[in-house]
């Protein structure tokens, strides 16, 4: 049986992830910073692990890998749990350095940790860790400035960890989505507009069916391929 460690299960594509996964025979290692809040969202599902927390939190992250040392293996890690940094956004004069500090701490820092941690389980069945980033990593938009370079560094870190552990690594830009995250980026504006997180999740298993080299990936150029059903992702 499979193994996954999705950070930020309890909304979003992460959530949709874990969903998918789970439906498909995966055990799902998943946590969210509200306990109830990650309950619901993992209500009724076989094989899924509710683990709430932090991941910005050591002791946290702790947990997580503890939970995966059980298990034994990780097929998949996926990074996804992040944040915009303060709200609402704004330029980066009106910024402070423990705005910046505490952004980058959850969007880069604490993926690079967690990712350590599990590097035996991940080495031992041949595992993937993909990175969830953001057009605005490469991109240039106004008051985006925290949470832009955060992605972008945790781009080039993990990607960097997999060049130097060994491990395939992608950094997979999903898209515009209608979440709570992007309604905080736009808080007077409809967003209704916006794909489903759970419309993004083929993408993504098709880009991990494919298992293209290590590297940043849009996850629309995978939209139209069709994905092996139980394949190693």
């Amino acid at each position: 049986m499979p193994v996954a460690l999705i950070t930020g299960g309890s909304a979003g594509l992460g959530r949709a992830l874990v969903h998918s996964l789970s439906r498909e025979g995966w055990t799902v290692v998943t946590d969210g910073r509200d306990p109830a809040r990650l309950a619901a969202a993992v209500a009724g599902l076989e094989a899924v692990v509710p683990v709430a927390g932090d991941v910005a939190d050591p002791a946290h992250r702790a947990d997580l890998a503890r939970e995966v040392g059980w298990l034994g293996r990780l097929d998949l890690l996926v990074h996804n749990a992040s944040t915009l940094g303060p709200l609402p956004l704004r330029p980066l004069r009106e910024t402070t350095t423990d705005d910046l500090l505490e952004t980058w701490l959850v969007d880069a820092a604490a993926p690079v940790a967690l990712t350590a941690l599990v590097l035996p389980q991940l080495r031992a069945a041949g595992g993937v860790v993909v990175a969830l980033s953001s057009d605005a990593a490469v991109e240039h938009y106004e008051t985006w400035g925290p949470y832009a370079a955060g992605k972008a560094a945790l781009d080039r870190l993990v990607l960097t960890m997999g060049v130097e552990e060994g491990v395939t690594t992608y950094a997979v830009d999903p898209g515009d989505m209608r979440t709570a995250m992007h309604q905080d980026a736009f808080p007077d504006e409809d967003i209704s507009d916006r794909p489903e997180p759970a419309s993004v999740v083929p993408a993504l298993r098709a880009l991990l069916a494919a298992r293209p080299p290590s590297g940043r990936y849009r996850a629309a150029a995978y939209a139209e391929l069709p994905r092996v059903v139980g394949a190693p992702a």
